[in-house]
């Protein structure tokens, strides 16, 4: 496991220090990160799971990722698998000994009054790891915790539409209506109620509703809807059950079942934190209850976080798919050649607040830079190519130069690097008519060549259009290392390929997925759309080493950015995975930590 940073502060873990000091839960912490599988995980999932796994992990807890997986139409079980491979991948040097631990034996099922719990210690001695909870484990115990509500006249069966559901509901500043199915006695809402179960009633024409107060301020206590008819296949439970529990329901008991301690929202859930607690002290369970507390979700500027918005780029193909380097899902973030570690230092950085605010999409690549610059090898390519001759070297001449692997680790060492007669150099690094203050190569002008000689500019052939095809150098055959005129300064130095030995290869270059910072303002985020999100050079030329990449292992292509070898196996593809101009540390913010 990497090494344990220190531990930020925030007001979620004042709160936790608090309960350990108050010892509201006997000293013990437990957490839960609980998506829908619906969807793939992005960058605002990183951020919860971030902090529920690191409150975990820091206080000596457990943290639970478990599926919310009550609505059928909408989930599926590749998703719920791409899930559990993003939050590994996100955390499986940092926190893996904190996922949540399964009791042995039986879930919890509800008999009569009485419930079977989990142990509230979650002991490693009665436990055995698995890879997720899901809601639909408890569906059973969650239908016996609604009979009791019923029973205890805390709710009923509904008639109403789901449309006429919202209309009753009212608004903040106008009360409700209430239904006129709310009088219902105990013995007709549990018949209905079995009746419902049993898919002895279509879809829409009746749901199950907590009673509580339609002239409540919060609207969402205005008898809220917790069941509803779905003759609908789960992707677990198959056709068993035609009655769904609703989120607000599923989600307060599943925390109970499971022992949670806190249950960290995002703020949109403030709302529904009344309900929350109404619904467990209704039941009257054995305290201590979970707690809710909220924190500002993550807003990134030139990024949509919807998952209904990133959906709808991938149905209508305007990206390759969940796991296309520009979104902003993890999976996109993984391919891309995004370090975990950076992801988790970014997330570290913005920090948990209860205001949103948006933060820029610079800073997330700044965390990027900051980590590969660390990690990365140093390899060199030229992308957009143009030849390079040092005439003053024979015909098949063969040598070697030794290049750093990475300076920011000398453990990394060095490598041997072919040079000949004949090289590769970038198209940009030669100007025939330069602007002032150009150091690379112009006629008549010198430039050092990356861990090599010295060669001046003599003459650049032209094809018939007049374009730049060859550059004619001469070299300064002692300034090689070791050479009487190593030392000798030139203002400009330049990376090359030598021809004889160079590799084809593809690079993919991305930029921001938006021009907009704000791609959601008006609503229409698709006007907002970069039509040049990507760039695909092919002809791309880099030195031999690089045939032995393995795909996901990120490399500094020195001068050019980082970029992370594809898992196209035919071919040498390359991704961009971030330039490597970083204004970002030039406006006086600190460096992330490690």
């Amino acid at each position: 496991m990497s090494e344990t940073p220190p531990i930020s502060q925030n007001f979620i873990r004042e709160r936790i220090a608090a309960d350990l000091a108050e010892g509201r839960y006997g000293g013990r912490i437990h957490t839960r990160f609980p998506p829908e599988p619906n969807g793939r995980l992005h960058i605002g999932h990183a951020k919860s799971i971030c902090l529920n796994f690191g409150i975990a992990r820091d206080a000596g807890g457990l943290c639970n990722l478990r599926m919310d997986d009550t609505n059928p139409v909408k989930e599926d079980l590749a998703y719920v698998n791409s899930i559990v491979e993003d939050v590994r991948w996100l955390i499986a040097d940092w926190a893996d000994d904190r996922l949540g631990l399964k009791p042995e034996g039986a879930l919890p099922q509800a008999d009569g009054a009485d419930f079977f719990l989990f142990p509230a210690s979650g002991s490693a001695d009665r436990a055995a790891r698995r890879e997720a909870f899901f809601a639909s484990d408890y569906f059973d115990a969650l239908y016996e915790f609604a009979v009791r509500l019923v029973k205890k006249g805390k709710a009923y069966v509904c008639d109403h539409t789901p449309e006429e559901v919202d209309r009753m509901r009212g608004a903040p500043e106008a009360a409700g209506r209430p239904s006129a199915y709310r009088d219902r006695s105990v013995a007709e809402n549990l018949d209905l109620f079995a009746r419902m179960k049993e898919g002895e009633f279509p879809d829409g024409s009746r749901t199950l509703r907590a009673k509580i107060n339609m002239d409540a301020p919060n609207v969402w206590l205005r008898d809220p809807v917790l069941y509803r008819i779905r003759h609908t296949e789960h992707h677990r439970t198959g056709r068993r059950w035609r009655i769904y529990p609703m989120y607000d329901f599923a989600h307060c008991l599943s925390d109970y079942i499971e022992g949670i301690t806190h249950s960290i929202c995002t703020l949109e859930f403030e709302v529904h934190r009344p309900l929350y607690d109404w619904i467990l002290e209704s039941l009257e369970l054995p305290r201590p209850l979970p707690r809710q507390h909220e924190f500002a979700r993550l807003n990134l500027t030139h990024t949509v976080l919807s998952k209904r918005k990133l959906l709808r780029l991938v149905e209508e193909k305007r990206v390759e798919g969940w796991d296309d380097p520009r979104m902003p899902t993890i999976a996109g973030m993984r391919r891309r050649g995004y370090p975990a570690a950076a992801v988790r230092a970014f997330c570290e950085r913005i920090g948990v607040a209860k205001r949103e605010n948006t933060i820029e999409f610079a800073l997330l690549e700044h965390c990027v830079r900051e980590e590969l610059n660390r990690t990365a090898l140093r390899r060199f390519a030229v992308l957009r190519p143009i030849k390079l001759v040092i005439t003053n070297l024979p015909e098949g001449r063969l040598e070697e130069v030794t290049a750093t692997n990475n300076p920011e680790d000398p453990a990394a060492g060095s490598r041997a690097i072919p040079f000949g007669r004949e090289l590769w150099i970038e198209r940009d690094d030669f100007a025939e008519d330069p602007p002032p203050k150009y150091f690379r190569l112009k006629p008549g002008g010198e430039v050092r060549l990356k861990n090599a000689y010295i060669v001046k500019c003599e003459e650049a052939i032209k094809d018939e259009a007049g374009n730049v095809v060859e550059l004619r150098c001469v070299a300064d055959l002692d300034s090689k290392t070791g050479g009487t005129t190593a030392n000798r300064k030139v203002k400009g130095t330049i990376h090359w390929v030598a021809a004889a030995h160079a590799l084809d290869a593809e690079a993919r270059l991305y930029e921001a997925l938006y021009t907009r910072p704000d791609p959601d303002k008006g609503g229409d985020d698709l006007s907002a759309l970069n039509p040049n999100s990507l760039e695909t050079l092919r002809g791309c030329k880099v030195e031999p080493s690089l045939a032995e990449a393995a795909p996901g292992v990120v490399f500094q292509f020195e001068r050019l950015g980082y970029f992370v070898r594809s898992e196209e196996k035919e071919r040498l593809v390359f991704l961009r995975t971030v330039t490597l101009r970083d204004s970002w540390s030039k406006v006086g913010h600190p460096p992330a930590r490690p």
